[in-house]
């Protein structure tokens, strides 16, 4: 059959698919499925018969969108959210690992550079934290309680203001991926060196210790969130600096996107750091060994859901899932879900979709 004969046959079927499509929650799930699984046939005969051609691509487009209905119509949305934290997210933090291990890297070279210049500097502490913040602290030191700032405010008042105060710090240094993700490696670096200046100057009194035991109650989580706030901002501007086959506007609005559900992502984490900050904190007589257990089970929490699980969830029995953005003329974005096995090197549907067809990088340029 010639291409023209394949579309004059199936064209008025597409048509009624997008209007389907157009309708988004309102369209019938059960047609909706039927027409899908239509298309997915008609691509693959266009891919055998008429591979580079427009017909192919416009099934392509079409199908993207469809799959992107079909996710739209799921009847429970808790069934949405429990995908988006359990392994839409953990997919984004692996497929961008390596700028979270960039926005570490920068953070504690930071801290080593707060240390090292507080070393050299006397007053390099009262630059970077403030002189009435060192004074204040010094009093406390002298009344026999370092940390008595943490026992000041209300325990309500104090969880609204610090997590807001968390929320934007990391809305801050997401959106200096804007500046090619210099702007969030900015932020990252004047954090970090605060950190060492603020841990060296407790050092000085052999407080060292006893500040880690109370400050680290919350600021475990606290500082991997801004960490992975700066990662989020850095893989903004690597869409501008490194665009790969996409075009550079292209690449830097997908990862954008990817960035900011990183950011929602980190949401509850500068929660749960508020309420530790606010109502656990305080308490700078706690025993060691609870203050530890809390330090320690904050760690594996972080380790757990940043690192190994979206290990988990991107490999299993030898095969990587990606996520990958399929991108129409009109300059749209949706997922489209495929699995690549490393041993052999095909692509093919991932476990759970619903039998997706695969967009390879050619069909990805032939559309962008």
């Amino acid at each position: 059959m010639k291409e023209i004969d394949f579309e004059k046959t199936n064209l008025e079927r597409w048509r009624e698919t997008e209007k389907l499509v157009k309708k988004g929650v309102f369209a019938d799930p059960d047609v909706l499925v039927k027409r899908y699984n239509e298309l997915n046939e008609d691509l693959s005969y266009a891919r055998a018969h008429f591979r580079g051609s427009y017909t192919e691509a416009y099934l392509n487009e079409l199908l993207s969108k469809a799959h992107q209905s079909l996710y739209r119509n799921k009847k429970e949305k808790l069934s949405r959210a429990k995908d988006f934290w359990l392994r839409e997210l953990p997919l984004l933090w692996y497929q961008h690992r390596r700028y979270l291990l960039i926005s570490f890297l920068f953070f504690s070279l930071a801290v080593l550079i707060g240390v090292f210049s507080a070393i050299q500097d006397a007053n390099f502490g009262r630059y970077i934290i403030g002189d009435a913040y060192v004074n204040m602290t010094l009093g406390n030191i002298d009344k026999g309680d370092p940390m008595a700032v943490y026992k000041k405010m209300r325990q309500s008042d104090m969880f609204f203001a610090i997590t807001i105060n968390n929320i934007r710090v990391s809305f801050m240094a997401y959106i200096g991926g804007l500046l090619a993700g210099f702007g969030s490696v900015f932020i990252l670096i004047q954090n970090g060196i605060m950190l060492g200046a603020f841990q060296y100057f407790f050092s000085e009194f052999d407080l060292l210790w006893e500040t880690i035991l109370v400050i680290w109650i919350h600021g475990t989580i606290e500082i991997s969130a801004i960490i992975i706030a700066g990662g989020a901002g850095i893989t903004m501007g690597s869409g501008m600096l490194f665009p790969g086959s996409y075009p550079r506007l292209t690449a830097f609005k997908q990862r954008g996107r990817d960035g900011l559900k990183m950011i929602f992502g980190l949401i509850p984490f500068f929660i749960i750091a508020g309420l530790l900050e606010s109502y656990v904190t305080r308490h700078t007589d706690m025993h060691v060994a609870l203050s530890l257990f809390i330090i320690l089970g904050s760690l594996a929490l972080v380790i757990w859901y940043f690192i190994i699980f979206p290990a988990k969830v991107a490999g299993k029995q030898g095969e990587k899932t990606w996520l990958h953005y399929v991108t129409n003329s009109q300059g749209e974005q949706t997922w489209l879900e495929i699995m690549t096995s490393r041993h052999n090197g095909k692509t093919r549907p991932a476990r759970g979709a619903e039998k997706t067809s695969t967009i390879t990088k050619e069909t990805e340029n032939g559309i962008s």
